[in-house]
Order: structure tokens, then sequence, then C-alpha cells
């Protein structure tokens, strides 16, 4: 499981750390990791490469600045570029004027070309986008860009380390290298687009770090643990029906792509009920499934069904069974949702925007998504995964939420949200927790968009590529 923590428990932690260590160490442990990852990126052959430190005040321009030095000391040229000279790190500057580097001061620098640029600007207490004199620098940074690799120190410059809000300029880097935890806005968009490969530094950070991560991200051994699995005494009741409410005759497609990838989620049956000319389209595609009225574990509602349709809606939730909600039966949720069984909401920003209503926006949703995912579990009472350029999902009493590592704009295409409503909605009928139905069901459609992808590089996805690529356990 990889984990992200805030800025106030790094902090935090590296305080009670550097108790611990000889003045300057933890530093130096950080350093020491950036410059062996920028020498790497320059292809193991330091001497004679040209590299460029943007370096401001505090301790992330003090990182840069000791990396440059180290980097000066294998033979590379090294300019450190000064937002600020007054207040540079004093110690880090010393040790480029020790390795042979040059300092400039910002306002004087020429650039004369670059393979590799350090982004030492701001580190994690960083907020808002970057100020005119580190704008101007980075402006000149893009015409060298063909050529120099750009790497970001800790997190890019001008995204917030907290929430990936960025608001203003910020730095897009090629590699951002971070240091002792993963930071929440490394991982949430729109900031995760300006981090480019992410590396890791372990400074000896973890046995420190107090309380619940902000952020949690699955990897596969822990989706494969999450995973149903059957025994001798399986049968399709105990390993769970699902029932799926989706599609109409203006979109009988939802129904079928629905029904298809809760078929492939684990669960010993899926349950059709709809209008007769949709249930005949399903069967047509899917003969396994059960048509009509029965028992079900779990239900899957709103997909394709109209947003006139709230009966549907209202007879799902009367169920005394975890119910997911999607698409257009959203329109029909009432808030808060007060059952006895959990509920699980997947809106995308458009959705969850009408559902926060006040002065939420689609656009306000994709830039503070941390922010709206949480205002929708308060909001709803409901477990929710927001769908988009990182799909997060958070639920009611659990202070983490959960990032999906395998998304890819592959995925923005007609009828993949009707793939993963199934998916999660059999996930649910197994047993798995709405979280966990939720987080894994994301997992396993990213994957499976991905695979499609390796397998015809260059072609489109379509939801119906996504329910043939659906795996029973993932495999990276």
């Amino acid at each position: 499981m990889r984990t992200a923590f805030s800025v106030d428990q790094v902090r935090r932690a590296e305080a009670a750390l550097m108790a611990r260590l000889p003045e300057g160490e933890l530093m130096q442990r950080a350093v020491a990791g950036l410059a062996s990852h920028c020498a790497r990126l320059l292809g193991g052959r330091v001497y004679g490469k040209r590299v460029v430190v943007v370096a401001g005040s505090g301790d992330n321009g003090g990182d840069a600045l000791y990396a440059g030095a180290r980097l000066a000391r294998r033979g590379a040229v090294v300019e450190a570029v000064l937002l600020d000279e007054a207040r540079a790190h004093a110690g880090g500057l010393a040790a480029v004027w020790a390795s042979g580097g040059r300092p400039v001061r910002a306002g004087e620098w020429t650039p004369r070309g670059a393979d590799l640029v350090l982004d030492g600007v701001v580190g994690i207490g960083g907020r808002g986008g970057l100020r005119e004199a580190a704008a101007a620098v980075f402006d000149r940074v893009e015409a060298m860009r063909s050529a120099a690799i750009v790497v970001a120190v800790d997190v890019p410059s001008g995204v917030d380390s907290d929430t990936g809000e960025v608001a203003g300029v910020a730095v897009r880097a090629d590699t951002t290298v971070t240091f002792g935890t993963y930071k929440p806005g490394l991982l949430i968009s729109p900031g995760a687009e300006y981090v480019g490969t992410l590396e890791f530094v372990d400074i000896g950070l973890e046995p420190f770090l107090e309380g619940a991560p902000v952020l949690e991200a699955l990897e596969a051994a822990d989706v494969r643990a999450l995973l149903p699995t059957t025994s001798a005494e399986s049968n399709k009741y105990r390993r769970g029906v699902v029932g799926i409410a989706a599609g109409s005759p203006r979109y009988p497609g939802a129904a079928v792509l629905c029904t298809g990838a809760a078929l492939r989620s684990g669960a010993g049956a899926v349950r059709f009920v709809g209008e007769d000319e949709v249930g005949r389209g399903v069967l047509a595609d899917y003969p396994e499934v059960l048509v009509g009225p029965g028992r079900v574990q779990a239900w899957v509602v709103g997909p394709g069904i109209g947003l006139d349709d709230g009966d549907r809606v209202a007879t799902a939730l009367a169920e005394q069974v975890p119910v997911l909600v999607d698409a257009d039966g959203l329109a029909a949720l009432p808030r808060p949702v007060h059952r006895a069984h959990p509920t699980l909401i997947t809106p995308h920003a458009g959705e969850a925007a009408r559902l926060l209503g006040d002065s939420w926006t689609p656009e306000r949703v994709e830039e503070a998504r941390l922010g709206a995912v949480r205002e929708l579990v308060a909001r709803t009472g409901c477990t929710v995964l927001l769908k988009g350029s990182t799909t997060l999902i958070a639920e009611p009493g659990n202070p983490t939420v959960r990032v999906n590592p395998t998304g890819t704009p592959a995925l923005a295409t007609a009828g993949s949200g009707d793939v993963l409503s199934g998916l999660a909605g059999g996930l649910l009928a197994t047993g798995r927790s709405p979280y966990d139905a939720a987080s894994v069901a994301a997992w396993l459609h990213g994957q499976a968009a991905r695979d499609r992808l390796g397998e015809c590089p260059g072609q489109q996805v379509i939801a119906g590529d996504l329910v043939q690529a659906l795996r029973a356990a993932p495999t990276a």
C-alpha cells in the first residue's frame, strides 16, 4: 500500500527524527538520494553535463543547492540561479561555491542550455502559484525544455502538497524526487499532472509518522488480497448475486455493459431487472444472466435509466442490501441518505457539482478533488467514488481517502462508467465493503484499459473492450 501524509504530519515526523540525528544529517540523506537520481537521469555520466539549480530560500532550495554541489564535484557544470540571494540556504550556497559551481542572481541569469534543471523554489510548505521572479525563470527554462530534464525537489513548485490544487503558475516536472513519504498533492490531479515520473527517497521517516495517512493507493498485492475467493462449498448464492437495474429503451447499451462487467466481478450470478426489450438485449449477449425479480445481495441502479426514473432508485434503496447508485440514478438520490445498509455513489465531476450545489461547479470539483470527495461524503452520508482525472474513494468515519493509481485518459469514453458500476456492484454482492469494492473496481477498471492499450497501442479503447479485458486477478 502506498501512503501519503500531510505537511503537518511530515513536519512533526522530521522534527522527531532530527532530534535523534547529528545536525544536518536528515537533509544530507535527502540530498544524497536526490543527487543519485539526477545522476541516473543524466545517464550515469555526469562529467561535462550542464546543470541549472533554481533555488528559493529555505530547506527546499538548500536540498537543490547541495545536490547541485554533489553533481559539480563529479564534473558537472553547475549554475545556481538564486531567486533571493540574501535568503539563500547558507550551507547549500557555500557548498556550490566550494564545488566550483557558479551562483547567479535570477535577474542576471542568461540561459546557456542545460541537460538537467533542478526545481528547488519552494517545498511542501508552499502555497499558491509561483511568484513573479520564479515564473520568469521557468519561462526561460521552457526555452531549453527540449534538451533539459526538469526535476522537482520533493514537490513541483506551485503545487499544493496537501491537496494537489494548483492556484496559478506551477513547474511542470519530468521527474519529481520526494523524500520520506509521498505527499497527497503528488497523487491527486491537477497536481499529479505536474509531477512526471515520481521517485521516492527513503530518509528513515516512516517510524515517526503519526496518525492516519491522508491518502492511500492500492497496489497489485492489495488488490489480490481483497478479491473474492471460492471454495468447495461455494454456490452462486454464497458467492453473491448482484441485481442490475440499468438501461432503458433509449440507452439499452448501459444495461449490457454494466451486466457484462458484473459477470466478471467474482459474483456468483447477475440478475437483470428492467424493460423486456432491454432484458432481451442483455440475454442476447449474456445468456447466463437471470432476468426478473428475485434474491440479490447488492443492487446497481442508475446507468442509462433516464433522469425521470426515480422509482427504480427508490425501490433499490428500500431493499435491505448494499446499493450502488450511478449516473441518472444520482438525480433521484435523497440527501442525506438514511439507510440501515451501505450506499455507494459514483459521480463524475458534473454529477458531483449537482449533488453539492452551492458554489460548486464541475471545474471547481476538478480543481479541488480532495475537498470535493470529502464534502460529498459529509452531505450524502454515502461512500463516494469520485470519477475523473484521478479517481478518489472516501467513506464516512474514515480520514483516509483512497486514490486509484491505474487511471488513464483512455477511460474517458462513452460507457466506461457503466462498466465500472457493474464491476463495483458485483464486488459489493460478494461481501466487500463499499470502500473496498469501489477501490478494487477502480484499480481493475484502469488496469483493463492499460492492458487493452498494451495489446493494441495507438487504438481507441471503447467500453466493450474494458469488459473483455477485465481479469480475475491483477498481474502488475
